[in-house]
């Protein structure tokens, strides 16, 4: 059987199931027979048009599967030999490894930057998404092999949500005995919380407009209680560490003020425009707040992610966060299933008929 992919032509306009041709490795290349992809909220962003993308293309960037075939002798993250047959997750995009951003530890800004799920069909990468039955891993996509415990409605938003995450915690530093905030309790908030728990952390506040889900952190390790416990839980000194995953531009401003003297605010969610902040630099400065902003991740962050699963996973409920699974061939019904916001991610099987 040929390859299948579900190409995106536009907003409105329904998925269509193409075959396409075997691909052929190039040198530093692999092909990857897809076990399992997730939809993310920015697929989800692209099919309802709030966010653009060039078209025709296939959309998905969280996916695992396992090698069909290589372009000779590739190494994996860690330096292991990669073999057909491994079971396998990737970088969301592949960097030159030789541009200013490259050799400045700053891959995910490469100047040529290939970021799968986001780039137009062309003859030279056309399997380039995960709503397909296979893909072709660019030159310069970093490989992980997935471990065997994970099954892979774990393993696949990894290389997304929990690389991104892992990225936010390797920038504020350590958090064992501290307080933490987490605004935002979708997928990379859960998984925010359940880090900042497995590391050590004192305290857990999850903030989050929806009861559901501020319930629901609960079972990923945050404590029962809300910002407005913090001056209690703290002497009246704010949290050690405060990380934003809404993107919303009041818990922006909530988060600068609740990081103590001296605190760290880490900004991952804002990737869209929104009104302007008010921030007083004043503040910032006078209270030596440290912020910075975190924006996917590196090759090490994306290690980092499989190695807290392998250890993780049983401790927290991540198999539940994908509420619902389709073939591709239903790929439709997934997207329906995943627009309304019920399911923290949907999976589509490229190989499972029903």
């Amino acid at each position: 059987m040929p390859p299948l992919a579900a190409v995106f032509e536009g907003p409105g306009q329904p998925l269509s199931l193409r075959p396409f041709e075997d691909p052929c490795p190039g040198a530093g290349q692999a092909v990857v027979e897809i076990s399992c992809a997730t939809l993310c909220g920015s697929d989800l962003h692209s099919i309802r048009g709030d966010r653009a993308v060039p078209v025709p293309t296939i959309l998905g960037h969280e996916m695992v599967g396992r090698i069909s075939s290589l372009g000779g002798d590739l190494r994996d993250q860690a330096g292991s030999k990669l073999e057909v047959g491994d079971r396998v997750s990737w970088s969301l995009a592949a960097s030159c490894g030789t541009c200013f951003y490259c050799q400045n530890s700053l891959p995910q800004k490469c100047e040529s930057l290939f970021k799968y799920g986001h780039e137009a069909l062309d003859a030279a990468h056309p399997l380039s998404g995960g709503l397909a039955t296979h893909c072709l891993l660019a030159r310069g996509t970093s490989i992980v092999k997935v471990p065997p415990v994970l099954p892979d409605e774990v393993a696949s938003p990894a290389n997304c949500a929990t690389a991104t995450v892992a990225a936010a915690f390797r920038v504020a530093g350590p958090c064992s005995g501290q307080t933490v905030v987490i605004h935002g309790a979708g997928m990379l908030g859960l998984t925010a919380a359940a880090m900042a728990r497995f590391e050590g952390a004192r305290h857990v506040i999850v903030s989050d407009p929806r009861e559901d889900r501020r319930q629901r952190a609960e079972q990923f390790g945050a404590d029962a209680v809300t910002p407005a416990d913090l001056p209690e839980l703290t002497e009246g000194r704010g949290a050690d560490l405060v990380i934003d995953l809404s993107g919303a531009p009041e818990a922006v401003e909530e988060a600068l003020g609740q990081a103590r003297i001296g605190g760290r605010v880490i900004l991952v969610g804002s990737v869209f425009p929104t009104r302007a902040l008010s921030v007083r630099a004043d503040e910032v400065v006078r209270r030596l707040l440290r912020v910075e902003g975190v924006h996917n991740y590196t090759p090490e962050d994306l290690l980092a992610a499989f190695a807290f699963l392998a250890e993780a996973h049983e401790q927290f409920p991540f198999r539940s966060l994908v509420g619902a699974s389709y073939p591709l061939t239903r790929i439709e019904d997934a997207i329906e299933s995943a627009l309304p916001g019920k399911h923290f991610r949907v999976a589509v099987r490229p190989r499972r008929d029903g």
